[in-house]
């Protein structure tokens, strides 16, 4: 156990040390704003306040953690074992000569994100509004590496301490946009699909499509027999996310009346966890995720407790707390779908910490490092050349024992058109990212 002082003990204290000392670090903590207590402790203890009490292990403060509220922040820049780091202090007393863990907390807390930002077409906040873009840092689990950091100056203060920290993860999740590209969307979207591709003279398409609903050809999207073949080849345990809603501009699923796309989501959910895919419409009205949510949950005959925001469309606090509302317990949303890394500068998951509430809540985010649609869509990286982005996160996870989690969508699996060669990508990732 440790025994941390600080002259004030708040919820963004007691929320930061939790995940920093007790969560990423494996050991237990207690916080004492009593001085005598902290004086005559003999343990392994540190202090995390404005000056130095005597000559223990000290970590210089600044207000962050000690505020209610949110408010501009005035943030500078210094180097730090070859990384950058902010919120300098200037006591020659400090082991570390900025304050680990308000930077931190600015960033797990997504605090940037509650300041006026622009977003992109679809309402998101962009990555090239980050800090962690715009200083060079967004492929750095920043967080990991400092709590490892602050390890090892307790190891140094106390020989005889270890702890025992966290242990390396890989989790496969699987988007299912659109179950199938021509099969069980009705006469009107079929038709117009026709209608669609002979606009554009695309007589190979028009052709394709007639061979798959006629039984003729497999579904291009239909990849569910080589998902399950890679699970049982490398022992995955796979999550998959839904899109179950109604029809609209930006949700182009299955209707949700299609006995086979029923029957195909409680396949899935016979042999990986099955959660929602909350549609683009339901960012904005809470009765539409419910919907979604309760009709999913009727299909598997199961409670739904895991979420991520279709077109990763995450709006702080409000998409958060609708989840809440209908105990959702594990949110896959956090990460950007224009850049690959880490929006959270974080490679475990954590509790959600309401800023606006100034309170931590139950709703653990998982963040995702790596999204194929990210590479292809938005960085125009081909087939050839994606694991050379993806290798180095692999690298950067595995080096601090964080969680590797990628994100795919059936689509991409069916190497074929613009997704040829993808299918490789997957099981090069997988050989990579396996423990």
């Amino acid at each position: 156990m440790i025994l941390i002082y600080t002259h004030k003990i708040t919820n963004r204290i007691k929320y930061t040390f939790n995940l920093m000392i007790k969560e990423l670090l494996g050991v237990d903590i207690e916080i004492t704003s009593d001085k005598e207590e902290f004086d005559t402790f003999e343990g392994i203890k540190f202090s995390y306040t404005n000056e130095r009490l005597g000559d223990e292990l000290f970590f210089s403060s600044c207000k962050l953690l000690f505020e209610r509220g949110i408010s501009t922040q005035e943030i500078s820049f210094i180097e730090y074992d070859g990384l950058p780091a902010f919120y300098p202090v200037y006591s020659k007393d400090s082991a570390v000569p900025f304050d680990p863990f308000a930077a931190s907390f600015y960033l797990i807390s997504r605090y940037e994100e509650y300041l006026p930002h622009r977003k992109d077409k679809y309402g998101r906040y962009q990555s090239s509004e980050s800090l962690a873009h715009n200083k060079g840092f967004l492929q750095k689990p920043l967080i990991n590496i400092w709590a490892l950091k602050i390890g090892e100056l307790l190891k140094k203060r106390y020989p005889g301490f270890s702890f025992p920290g966290t242990k390396y993860e890989f989790i496969p999740t699987i988007d299912i946009d659109a179950a199938w590209a021509y099969r069980q969307k009705g006469l009107f979207r079929t038709t117009g699909g026709f209608l669609n591709s002979l606009i554009d003279l695309d007589l190979k398409g028009v052709a394709e499509r007639a061979k798959v609903i006629m039984g003729l050809h497999r579904d291009p999207f239909d990849t569910y027999e080589y998902q399950l073949y890679l699970q049982k080849k490398y022992n995955l345990r796979p999550i998959y996310f839904i899109l179950f809603a109604q029809y609209g501009l930006n949700d182009k699923n299955i209707p949700v009346r299609s006995m086979k796309f029923q029957r195909l989501i409680k396949a899935l959910g016979d042999y990986a966890a099955v959660g929602i895919h909350p549609s683009y419409g339901s960012n904005n009205d809470p009765s539409i995720l419910k919907k979604e949510v309760n009709m999913l949950s009727k299909v598997l005959n199961r409670e739904i407790t895991k979420s991520r925001q279709h077109f990763l469309k995450l709006i702080l606090p409000a998409t958060y707390r609708n989840l809440i509302n209908l105990d959702i317990t594990d949110d896959y949303s956090m990460g950007y779908a224009a850049q690959p890394g880490f929006r959270a500068s974080i490679c475990r998951s954590f509790n959600f910490y309401d800023l606006d509430m100034d309170t931590e809540t139950k709703l653990r985010i998982h963040p995702f490092t790596v999204m194929e649609g990210t590479l292809r869509d938005y960085m125009n990286v081909n087939a050839a050349n994606a694991m050379d982005y993806i290798q180095p996160l692999i690298d950067q996870v595995k080096a601090v024992n964080g969680t590797f989690i990628s994100l795919w969508h059936n689509e991409s699996l069916g190497n074929k058109g613009r997704w040829l060669g993808w299918s490789k990508v997957y099981e090069d990732m997988i050989i990579e990212a396996l423990p």
